[in-house]
């Protein structure tokens, strides 16, 4: 009797560990399913791929928090100057730079505009001026403005306030979210 006992314990550990091996297989093929088809949205269409990435308890549910008091925090945030010691440790970095030769001095041309503009998306979401891709490729007149326009911003070592300006979304991530 206790041999077919062993036997029934045995079978029901082989089962057992069958079992385990089988929902990790799937788990691994689900995942790797889930990736793969993600990075093919990504490439295809991220608007896409963004939405499907959003939890659903985010997307339209419920009223959001109050917009004045939501622009007035962050208004407040943004007005405080910056106030903050660097450590000894810059200064090492400093001297470990010296003695880097610098950069040779980059010109930018239209036809770098232009090649740059003809690898980005064509409707993608606009900058600032609120201008598509697909325009930029079709005016290559403006080609020459702007390369005249990013070399000057390089030759002055600052960058015009169009460049490091741009727009908060407030996403909150649920609904009690003040």
């Amino acid at each position: 009797m206790p041999d077919i006992t062993q036997k029934l314990t045995e079978r029901k550990d082989d089962l057992k560990q069958k079992i385990v091996a089988w929902g990790k297989r799937i788990r691994r093929f689900t995942e790797r399913s889930r990736r793969f088809n993600q990075n093919c949205l990504f490439q295809s269409d991220q608007k896409r791929l963004y939405k499907s990435l959003e939890r659903p308890q985010v997307c339209g549910a419920g009223p959001g928090p109050d917009q004045a008091n939501t622009v007035a925090f962050w208004r407040d945030l943004w007005s405080e100057p910056v106030n903050h010691s660097e450590g000894p440790w810059t200064e090492v970095v400093a001297s470990q730079c010296a003695s880097i030769t610098p950069m040779d001095p980059v010109i930018i041309t239209p036809d770098d505009v232009a090649e740059a503009v003809r690898r980005a998306p064509n409707w993608k979401s606009p900058g600032l001026d609120g201008l598509h891709h697909y325009w930029l490729k079709g005016f290559m007149v403006c080609h020459a403005v702007l390369a005249r326009q990013f070399q000057e911003a390089l030759n002055q070592k600052s960058l015009p306030s169009l460049f490091t300006t741009g727009i908060t979304h407030l996403v909150p991530k649920d609904q009690i979210t003040k």
